[in-house]
């Protein structure tokens, strides 16, 4: 990928990230229960996995699982860190806070176990039968 490229997609995780914590204010999630948390999670992972898999059947073939691998980074890493460092430090859970904000945590594994297999979901459909 391009620098641009990996720029663009800081940015959006970023603004991605800014815009849900704003959205928790004012206990970033943890003012509703956990039946609504669970709903909200599960509703959350449609567009994730859409939005993902329209990404991924644009590529080439050739460039699909790399790509794969780098919007499964930058939809996890910069959100990791940025938890982190809110609910970790700023807040005071420490480490603590990776199961108290479960509904965060759950999402910094799912793009891993979504996107690349959807990238080698789509490689395999493309492949002709017989060619490896």
């Amino acid at each position: 990928m391009k620098p641009v490229s990996h720029l663009r997609l800081l940015l959006m995780s970023v603004g991605i990230w800014s815009a849900f914590w704003l959205c928790g204010l004012p206990d970033y999630y943890q003012q509703y229960t956990f039946t609504w948390l669970a709903i909200a999670s599960a509703l959350i992972l449609p567009p994730v996995v859409w939005a993902g898999a329209r990404v991924l059947s644009r590529s080439r073939p050739e460039r699909r699982l790399g790509k794969s691998l780098w919007l499964a980074f930058y939809m996890t890493a910069p959100f990791f860190l940025l938890d982190a460092w809110y609910c970790g430090l700023y807040l005071g859970h420490g480490t603590a806070y990776l199961s108290r904000y479960w509904y965060l945590t759950i999402y910094y594994v799912i793009p891993w176990f979504v996107f690349v297999p959807t990238a080698w979901h789509f490689n395999r459909r493309e492949t002709p039968q017989g060619v490896s």
